[in-house]
């Protein structure tokens, strides 16, 4: 889904997405794509505040069951008094889904096989991706599972051969950068990451709430700034600790189009200067550049040091390797 796609667009994309996995928003998706009273509302709203996901969140901060029917939100939307867009408003859609290590984590071995990393994640939320050390994986390949780590594991199915990684890597400094931060001491900012994962993914919701105790007990050092602005200081920052290693994930998608330039611009720049390696893991297209023929519908593209290393699922349950 493309952020910047017009209302009609982006709720009919963002239903057909949620699919299986959310009954209720995939209900609540195609409803706004066709009620002009509701569409009319959102449209309202400016520039990015539009996407489904925020939107959606806001209401159920306010009080919307979900999962529950389409009417309800309806009813709260054109109702509103003002608090669910407030809301809107103040937040982001900041998803923070640990599941993506078991997608990214080949690609951080690939970029840095051995001795300690230095992780900087752009776009990093609540930092929650950036403890890809503290958890176990499984690994369902054509030879069998492969599994690395303790319990509890992130599950992923591998297409492809893939260079699974057999130690967990040693990570030596963790940060990240974001126009808002959240912080896992916060009850309102857990509550919303709670919010933003889909209603009926209770497995993705106990998976957030242990990535938020991992990260209780070693909080990240987090930036608020623009990524254009602050990347080359942090990266500078992070070389005392180890090899550093600039990722995202779902994250460029949410620049304009003159900017995801700069930031390609900058990161391979870092990258040929040797300063930082530079894990991508972002919606096809997002970097049109760097793509690969052929993606396969609704993946994201993987890519190291700018050359495209495979396609993940968005929410990691899924790796197919180039």
């Amino acid at each position: 889904m493309e952020p910047y796609d017009g209302v009609v667009s982006q709720y009919t994309a963002f239903a057909e997405e949620a699919g299986d996995a959310s009954p209720c928003f995939a209900e609540w998706g195609f409803g706004v794509a066709g009620d002009p009273e509701v569409l009319a509302w959102v449209d309202a709203l400016p520039g990015l505040k539009k996407q489904p996901n925020l939107v959606f969140a806001a209401a159920r901060f306010h009080g919307v069951p979900a999962p529950g029917p389409y009417a309800g939100l309806r009813e709260a939307l054109l109702g509103d008094d003002g608090s669910i867009r407030a809301t809107i408003m103040a937040r982001s859609t900041q998803t923070n889904e640990a599941g993506r290590l078991a997608t990214l984590l080949p690609a951080f071995a690939l970029a840095v096989p051995a001795g300690p990393v230095a992780l900087l994640e752009v776009g990093a939320s609540a930092g929650l991706n950036l403890y890809p050390d503290r958890w176990g994986y499984e690994w369902s390949t054509s030879a069998g599972p492969r599994t690395l780590g303790p319990e509890p594991r992130l599950g992923c199915l591998v297409v492809g051969d893939a260079p699974l990684p057999t130690t967990l890597p040693e990570v030596g400094w963790r940060g990240g950068i974001d126009l808002n931060p959240l912080s896992v001491t916060d009850p309102d900012d857990v509550a919303w990451l709670e919010l933003l994962v889909w209603p009926e993914e209770d497995d993705r919701r106990e998976r957030l709430r242990h990535a938020v105790e991992i990260a209780r007990r070693d909080p990240p050092r987090l930036v608020r700034g623009n990524l254009l602005d602050e990347l080359p200081a942090l990266v500078a920052e992070a070389a005392s600790y180890g090899e550093v290693l600039v990722f995202h994930s779902a994250v460029a998608a949410y620049l304009t189009t003159e900017d995801r330039a700069r930031m390609r611009e900058m990161l391979l720049g870092l990258v040929a200067d040797r300063t930082c390696h530079w894990v991508s893991n972002e919606a096809v297209g997002v970097f049109p550049e760097l793509a690969a023929p052929e993606p396969p519908s609704w993946r994201f593209q993987l890519t190291v040091d700018g050359t495209a290393v495979g396609f993940t699922h968005g929410h990691g349950h899924e790796l197919t390797w180039l």
